[in-house]
């Protein structure tokens, strides 16, 4: 009985047990990911990268489905729009991961190493931020006006912002970890630290170039986080939808990641549909307000969103025709 009532129990709105199969489907995804598929170190091409993101996609969808059937119609269609959300907005986190490894020499095989053990970081990050604005919003309802200004205000920065070339070794926490860690001069297989000796002869710990990417990697994730958390939160405030879409999308951007760096520089206008689907967002719940609507139907979010993410991919694909890829970042 004991047990029942556990499962039962409330944890932000929705019973244990639903956080428990999310939890689960997750562990088991990044089981099958390092433990079976990518057991071996080896360069993911491609095709095997279109191929595990296409497993992760199906896997999100099919929980959306589940979402459908066991919240209804509205959590659904919020999930998968949350879900289209957050997968766009952290495509535009590609180039900067492709930049750190780039900066940091990280082979294409070590690279999955990297960004496997990123995602558990996210996924303890994402939780904390994602808790901290679900409390401000149920606790201070106009908390989300100040997300969907905030929304507007960077998609019409992010429009008009040109493509700067960004330094990483002039970003100051990878200076900060330079002076104040032992970081080896070259890498040392997969490994994130090893033992060596100092200047003194003494045998110490040292950080590799893997672990200062991998730390770069999650710092990225918590600035493009500052983005989408507030993002998904316009679109519905129920913190179990905003966690499971945001944690599926990220999961499948990973495994994508090697397909996408090779592609990226078609997608050279993305960033100003990205921009337009921000101030979109932000925009709808002010003109909730105004045309007298609780919210905006999540049908029509779910309809805008995607058209606005088509129109920004066919006009890259269609600008970009014939362009060559640049050498490689990473």
């Amino acid at each position: 009985m004991d047990l029942m009532m556990f499962f039962a129990a409330d944890w932000l709105g929705k019973p244990a047990w639903m956080w428990l199969a999310f939890m689960g489907v997750v562990l088991a995804l990044l089981v099958l990911d390092l433990g079976v598929l990518h057991r071996d170190q080896h360069e993911i091409g491609v095709r095997e990268s279109l191929l595990l993101s296409s497993m992760y996609i199906a896997v999100a969808l099919l929980f959306g489905g589940w979402v459908w059937w066991e919240l209804g119609q509205q959590s659904g269609v919020e999930y998968l729009t949350g879900f289209a959300i957050e997968k766009s907005l952290a495509m535009d986190n590609v180039f900067v991961i492709a930049l750190i490894f780039g900066y940091f020499a990280i082979p294409r095989a070590l690279q999955h190493r990297v960004l496997f053990w990123g995602i558990l970081g996210v996924i303890v990050l994402r939780a904390l931020m994602i808790g901290a604005g679900a409390a401000l919003v149920s606790q201070y309802g106009w908390v989300l006006y100040i997300f969907a200004a905030f929304l507007i205000v960077t998609g019409v920065k992010m429009f008009f912002a040109g493509d700067g070339h960004t330094d990483i070794g002039q970003n100051p926490l990878v200076k900060w970890m330079r002076r104040h860690l032992r970081v080896t001069d070259q890498l040392h297989g997969q490994r994130f630290f090893v033992r060596q000796p100092n200047s003194k002869g003494r045998v110490v710990l040292w950080a590799t170039p893997m672990f200062l990417a991998l730390v770069m990697i999650e710092i990225a994730d918590v600035i493009f986080a500052v983005d989408s958390v507030p993002a998904i939160f316009a679109i519905t405030t129920d913190p179990f939808i905003v966690y499971t879409s945001n944690i599926f999308a990220i999961l499948g951007l990973r495994a994508l990641y090697f397909a996408l760096a090779a592609v990226i520089h078609r997608f050279a206008y993305l960033k100003q549909a990205l921009a337009v689907l921000l101030v979109f967002i932000g925009g709808k719940v002010f003109a909730a307000d105004l045309l007298g609507l609780g919210k905006i139907p999540p049908e029509w979010s779910l309809a805008i969103t995607a058209a606005i993410l088509a129109a920004g991919v066919f006009w890259s694909l269609w600008k970009t025709r014939g362009d060559s890829a640049p050498t490689s970042l990473g």
